[in-house]
């Protein structure tokens, strides 16, 4: 087993997408390596939109690719890096001849097969024949060269060894994580009206769900419940019993607040892959419901710190809220064991610490390579 304690400063290169939840997961990494002085640090950040050369091209992976190439190359001709960390493998499709040359690990939140699955709530057109097959080989060279593969779930590790080939030993599953230090559960008392106080965060409030929820909302739990809704759509409006906050930033004072003051979180979400916003109300020891997609049934544990429903379905959550509702001593133990859970396996400090690791032994496997060959 290799020694990564001794070893001398490292030099890594972080290749971030900048664009929905990988913004906070951008944000929290950096954080993190700011308190760690032994790593040195060269950020990468990757914004599909903008004005740049490739900011034209149609395709959302095609774009970010383009982009993260041509930030890889400028920094690789002004320093040396030890390692490459790509975010996400949208960043990485263009960068094989980057990764022969240095340790690069991709990190994977979904595969191109597993977002064929998602492709309808993404409203997003399944590639066909010849075009599905060449991205399909794209994609398992693409992993198969990495040096080493982090996955943010069992789903998606299954995915790139049963699908792409790609050996186990090389795929570690790094579950995402948030600083539990700010978002934390507070004391709650019953509201003078005695309603549960329900929270929704998604900046696309179609995809999450929002619609359907707002159903839900007026199919019952309008006179039981208040609602906050935290999105990006301009159109979603406040009412009596439904407070809209626009464009709130990721780990901003008034989100963890919202998080704080609210009994259950409710996330009725069409397609999702691992949403942070989940895991960060759960820190905040406050119960999920939720649609059983994505890797969703890995974060919340249905019947311990939530409960799992089906997509497109507002009486479903009606009942699950009103189940809770009823049962207040019920939430309350929901409350902690959310809580719990996120203490043991959504703590940022911890797995990023496992992701910087994974990226040393990358290093020094390297390092004893070279020496085996002089």
């Amino acid at each position: 087993m290799l020694n990564l304690a001794n070893t001398s400063d490292y030099r890594f290169g972080f290749v971030m997408e900048q664009n929905l939840g990988h913004v906070t997961r951008s944000q929290n990494l950096a954080r993190w390596l700011r308190e760690n002085p032994s790593i040195k640090t060269t950020w990468m950040e990757v914004f599909p939109d903008g004005k740049h050369l490739w900011s034209k091209v149609p395709i959302y992976t095609v774009r970010c690719s383009l982009r993260a190439q041509s930030l890889v190359r400028k920094t690789l001709r002004q320093q040396t890096l030890d390692c490459l960390l790509y975010d996400t493998q949208a960043t990485a499709l263009f960068s094989p001849r980057i990764v022969q040359r240095v340790p690069t690990v991709i990190l994977s939140d979904a595969t191109p097969m597993i977002f064929d699955t998602l492709a309808a709530a993404y409203d997003v057109i399944k590639p066909t024949g010849v075009i599905a097959d060449l991205k399909f080989k794209w994609f398992r060279n693409m992993y198969q060269s990495a040096t080493a593969m982090i996955a943010l779930s069992d789903w998606v590790k299954n995915s790139l060894v049963q699908d792409y080939g790609v050996e186990p030993d090389k795929v570690t599953v790094i579950l995402p994580g948030v600083e539990l230090s700010e978002w934390r559960p507070t004391p709650k008392e019953v509201g003078g009206d005695g309603k549960l106080r329900l929270l929704f965060v998604g900046g696309d409030f179609a995809r999450k769900g929002g619609h359907v929820l707002l159903e839900a909302f007026r199919s019952g739990l309008g006179d039981r419940c208040t609602l906050d809704i935290v999105t990006k759509d301009p159109t979603i409006t406040s009412t009596a019993s439904v407070r809209v906050h626009q464009n709130l930033p990721p780990n901003s004072p008034t989100l963890r607040q919202l998080y704080a003051s609210s009994d259950l979180f409710v996330f009725p979400t069409q397609g999702d892959i691992t949403p942070v916003v989940v895991l960060e109300a759960m820190a905040s020891g406050v119960p999920v419901v939720a649609t059983n997609v994505g890797a969703l049934s890995e974060q919340v544990e249905d019947g311990v710190t939530g409960v799992l429903v089906p997509t497109n379905d507002p009486k479903a959550i009606v009942e699950a809220v009103c189940a809770l509702a009823d049962n207040r001593s019920s939430l309350a133990v929901m409350a902690l064991a959310s809580r719990a859970r996120a203490e043991r396996l959504f703590d940022a400090g911890k797995n990023h610490k496992a992701a910087i690791d994974v990226m040393k032994r990358c290093v020094e496997e390297r390092r004893v390579t070279l020496r085996g060959a002089y």
